[in-house]
């Protein structure tokens, strides 16, 4: 059975209360409407998926430029059924169409192989679920003998029909044909004054089509997203879903409610991560490492052993086994540690390769530089990359020492197994093996500091 796949995502979203289109909100670090295109990709359809925008839309297809889809507008936003209609000419009448929304972001790739799979090519396919609550969702109607004949939005059901807690997701599986003949016989006499695509059930019924429905594994596959304490919802399950995989990889969560991935975590085994850890983008995180609390980690690759201490920020960055960072470090794009490197408290690195074994433990920031292995750089080191205009590199070699509150102006290389002494400002290089100091001299001179009684006479 070929299939279609329509993503009607054209909707405004006023109760989001926002400037931005509802579907370019996002949930674990991805819009609304990526996380349906993602679930859909996967099922076997030849074509890419159609999404039908709408409000906003060049605003939409501006920021998702880079998905593979057809995008398809609907210049007015007048209902579901008008919607896919605008889709229907790009479909062969041999098609089913699965119909998708870009609000409803966590629908599984599972459960849409389970419609597709076991829906006949001649009957309906529905996703159902029961909610305890389902104010606010259409109803399923069912007949004597349990089938489906009609779905019924709640502005438009009877006090009765509102008690019915089975309730329709709004995701079908439908013949292109059937579509292509009931579409333009909708008509809008309902309270939002729409054109219904739950109405084609009524239709379906009347000609004898079965409508054969299936059910997600979690109700939560199926909300949509209304608003943004949905939105807030629908992110704890979707971090809970994504930590309860995680501890079944051998990760250690300490407390996997207090988690948060917005992006791709690719992890090795005896990982321990402590609270508020938020990791972004693409990371990779090797065997038996710790993260510390309140840590983020973007597009980060972690080697085996590597500790991360509380409180640091490790962004775009190379990070051998064995190395030590933080507590309260930074480190930014561009940042290559090799094995046992230590940075520590309130250090900052920038685009910078730092080799094996050196040590960077306090208050320091290294910028545009590349640094030799077993190097010891002290507390208040700087290296002054940017005169204003351009940015130059510091070279420091092997075994170099570079002592306390010390600024390095560069472009200038420290040689191989240098000292630098304490406090130097140095603007020229510094020969290998060598003790280089800049320093005033010191004096002492005979001094009497007036006390705050006798400034206040």
């Amino acid at each position: 059975m070929a299939l279609s796949i329509v993503i009607l995502a054209a909707g405004q979203g006023k109760r989001m209360n926002s400037q931005f289109p509802k579907v370019l909100h996002q949930l674990g670090g991805k819009t609304l409407l990526e996380h349906v295109v993602t679930s859909a990709s996967k099922l076997n359809s030849i074509e890419p998926p159609i999404v039908i925008y709408g409000h906003q839309g060049e605003q939409v297809k501006h920021r998702l430029a880079h998905l593979n889809v057809q995008w398809v507008e609907q210049t007015q936003q007048l209902g579901t059924g008008h919607a896919l209609q605008q889709a229907l000419p790009f479909i062969p009448d041999h098609y089913s169409v699965l119909v998708l929304y870009g609000d409803v972001p966590l629908i599984r790739t599972d459960t849409l192989k389970n419609l597709f799979n076991n829906t006949s090519k001649e009957a309906i396919g529905i996703l159902t679920a029961y909610f305890s609550d389902p104010t606010g969702l259409g109803r399923i109607i069912r007949d004597s003998e349990n089938n489906i004949i009609r779905i019924i939005e709640e502005k438009d059901a009877t006090a009765e029909e509102r008690a019915i807690k089975e309730i329709n997701s709004g995701i079908y599986l439908i013949p292109a044909r059937y579509l292509k003949k009931w579409l333009p016989t909708l008509n809008n006499q309902n309270t939002q004054q729409e054109y219904y695509l739950t109405d084609i059930f009524s239709i379906a019924k009347k000609e004898n089509i079965f409508i054969h429905n299936e059910m997600p594994t979690d109700y939560q596959e199926v909300l949509g997203i209304n608003d943004r304490i949905q939105l807030a919802s629908l992110e704890r399950f979707y971090q809970w879903d994504v930590a309860k995989k995680l501890m079944h990889q051998g990760v250690t969560l300490l407390d996997p409610h207090r988690f948060d991935l917005r992006g791709h975590l690719t992890v090795g085994q005896d990982v321990a991560i402590d609270i508020n850890v938020i990791i972004e983008g693409n990371v990779i995180i090797g065997n038996r490492c710790i993260i510390g609390p309140n840590t983020l980690l973007r597009n980060v690759t972690l080697g085996d052993e590597v500790t991360i201490h509380a409180n640091s920020i490790i962004d775009g960055a190379e990070i051998a086994s064995h190395c030590v960072i933080g507590p309260f470090a930074r480190v930014r794009p561009g940042t290559q540690l090799g094995q046992y490197v230590h940075l520590g408290n309130f250090v900052e690195t920038k685009n910078s390769i730092i080799a094996e074994a050196t040590k960077i433990n306090h208050l320091s920031y290294i910028g545009d530089s590349d640094v030799g292995s077993h190097v010891n750089i002290g507390a208040g080191t700087i290296t002054c990359n940017y005169d204003g205009i351009n940015k130059n590199k510091t070279v420091i070699g092997n075994d170099a020492f570079i002592g306390s509150n010390t600024a390095l102006i560069a472009p200038i290389t420290i040689g191989q197994g240098a000292t630098i002494g304490a406090g130097s400002t140095l603007t020229r290089n510094a020969p290998p093996e060598q003790l280089t100091l800049s320093r005033a001299e010191q004096r002492s001179l005979a001094w009497s500091r007036k006390t705050k009684k006798e400034k206040e006479s």
